[in-house]
């Protein structure tokens, strides 16, 4: 794999994890609460480290040509967008002492790794985008070990957006609730549409 190939494949990807969306809503809200924004983007990365995992185990172009997988991957993140966005919307982030920030340091890992694993847009990029950039012939590297490093550098990518939102969040928005609550409530508004917008797309789909 060139050089171009993993530059042409790092704008691509930096685009799209530059987009806000139920990640970002996330070490936004982590931040915001007081919780640990190392762990919560540790858990985030580790939702890609295994879908990353899987695609080199060829297991995702498995997935791309079973259409009833698929709808139901997508169903399943969507669904888990629509409640993530609404319970948002009715506890939106605001600034918060650190008196409990450690009480729930495996939940926070834990829900940030539910979050990208389910992550539709992590479905898109996986099962559509990257296998756009891999080489099949005449190529130096087998294509689970191109996958790999792809996927890899997807995930050094997320650790420094999201790490950087996150303290961003906290340092920028900490002394403003009102504008921690309006932030907030615009990514939960927009993870309720969007989640909303692909089950309804996947149920007529199906239909």
């Amino acid at each position: 794999m060139d050089s171009g190939t993993l530059i042409s494949f790092l704008a691509v990807d930096l685009l799209l994890v530059c987009v806000p969306g139920a990640d970002w809503a996330y070490v936004i809200g982590a931040g915001l609460r007081g919780r640990s924004v190392g762990l919560a983007v540790t858990g985030l990365v580790s939702g890609y480290a295994l879908h990353t995992a899987l695609a080199a185990a060829g297991l995702a172009v498995l997935v791309a040509g079973s259409p009833a997988v698929l709808t139901a991957l997508t169903v399943a993140g969507a669904a888990y967008l629509v409640w993530l966005g609404w319970s948002v919307l009715r506890r939106p982030g605001v600034p918060q002492a650190g008196e409990a920030v450690e009480r729930d340091r495996w939940r926070v890992f834990l829900r940030g790794a539910t979050i990208s694993g389910l992550n539709p847009k992590g479905l898109l990029l996986y099962l559509s985008v990257l296998p756009q950039f891999l080489v099949t012939h005449d190529a130096r590297l087998p294509v689970p070990a191109q996958t790999a490093g792809l996927g890899l550098l997807h995930m050094a990518c997320c650790a420094a957006v999201y790490a950087t939102v996150g303290v961003l969040a906290r340092r920028l928005l900490g002394a403003r609730p009102a504008a921690a609550r309006a932030v907030t409530r615009t990514s939960g508004a927009a993870m309720l549409g969007i989640g909303a917008f692909l089950l309804v797309q996947r149920l007529a789909l199906g239909g």
